[in-house]
């Protein structure tokens, strides 16, 4: 008896532990996981980018023409068009702001994120309409300000606000696609827009003459620096072929943003010039106003990410309060962290 009694024990104690697992979030559940390595051939990636920025920093760097995938890029304007061509399962790995993947929670999707890279830059920039004069964030009071729900305009706006120590009731927010912030605000549809470059250098130099303006630096200075994610389709890390592309993407994606970092040059002139029609200062300008580029560990990002969901529920915009922690894939960490030491050390 004592031996039956030992076995059963052994087997409700083991039960236990599989019901907690299947009840731990997304990010600590892959912590025991292993990523395939090997891509297999004919395996293939189909990456969503905006404004081609990604396809272009990839190919200028070399690195795309590195990878063992085939690696396709569908261009989209925004972070609510990326999730539903996600829902769509059109596409299988994405470069958002910080705020889609929380969207993607909100809505029950699985998107998890799987890199994240920080640049010493503001998010975006406010650009004011023309003729209009805005000094401070708390002078942003009584006005009509572009809302972009669903983007990383959304939290940028609401942090703005309160840092001025206002709320959403102090202003009136006009909820806009990405595509027409720009036109928004240089028509006066709104006063203020957060605007991404090249659109705002872009605005500021043409609108000159109608004398369009901005918040200033010293007040930009105040807001979040921007933070970027990748993130992937469940469908897409639940099949070995592809996960082990897009393993190979995200250490390719950190070297490239590097390079981008470290030869200014030809990344000016291969995105912002050739691609964006910038005047090749005008993209050098914006190039140095990014300054220095990081890739924190996701663990370490929670954190913050958990601040972001807090923000966005607290101002009314989110259904129910959500765990940042499943939001993220951890078994990406020792990439990160290997291909970050490998730049580091030269290699």
């Amino acid at each position: 008896m004592p031996h039956k009694n030992t076995s059963r024990r052994a087997a409700l104690a083991a039960l236990a532990s599989l019901s907690a697992l299947v009840l731990l979030p997304l990010g600590a559940r892959a912590q025991g996981g292993d990523l395939p390595a090997a891509v297999p051939p004919g395996a293939k990636l189909v990456v969503a980018d905006q404004n081609e920025a990604l396809q272009t920093l990839m190919r200028a760097s070399g690195e795309h023409g590195k990878l063992t995938a085939g690696v396709s890029y569908a261009n989209f304007v925004g972070g609510p068009a990326i999730l539903e061509a996600f829902r769509a399962g059109a596409v299988d790995l994405a470069v958002v702001g910080n705020t889609p993947p929380i969207q993607a929670h909100a809505a029950g999707e699985e998107i998890p994120i799987v890199a994240a890279r920080r640049n010493a830059a503001p998010d975006y920039f406010f650009a004011v309409r023309p003729g209009l004069t805005v000094a401070t964030l708390q002078e942003f009071k009584g006005k009509k300000i572009a809302y972009g729900i669903g983007t990383g305009r959304q939290p940028y706006v609401l942090t703005a606000l309160k840092l001025a120590g206002l709320t959403k009731r102090d202003v009136t927010l006009v909820p806009l696609r990405a595509s027409e912030f720009d036109t928004a605000v240089r028509t006066g549809q709104v006063d203020l827009a957060s605007l991404i470059e090249p659109n705002f250098s872009r605005y500021l130099r043409d609108f000159a003459d109608q004398k369009a303006s901005a918040l200033p630096a010293s007040e930009h200075a105040r807001l979040p620096t921007k933070l970027s994610y990748l993130y992937a389709s469940k469908a897409a890390l639940n099949d070995p072929a592809k996960a082990a592309a897009i393993r190979e993407f995200v250490g390719a994606w950190i070297r490239a943003s590097y390079w981008s970092v470290k030869n200014p040059d030809p990344w000016v002139d291969a995105y912002y010039v050739r691609n964006r029609k910038l005047q090749r200062e005008d993209g050098i300008a914006i190039v140095k106003s990014e300054g220095d580029v990081s890739f924190p560990a996701l663990a370490d990002s929670i954190a913050g990410q958990q601040e972001l969901i807090d923000l966005i529920h607290e101002a009314g915009d989110l259904p129910r309060r959500l765990d940042a922690r499943q939001e993220f894939d951890l078994r990406f960490d020792p990439v990160i962290r290997e291909a970050v030491a490998a730049v580091q050390a030269g290699k």
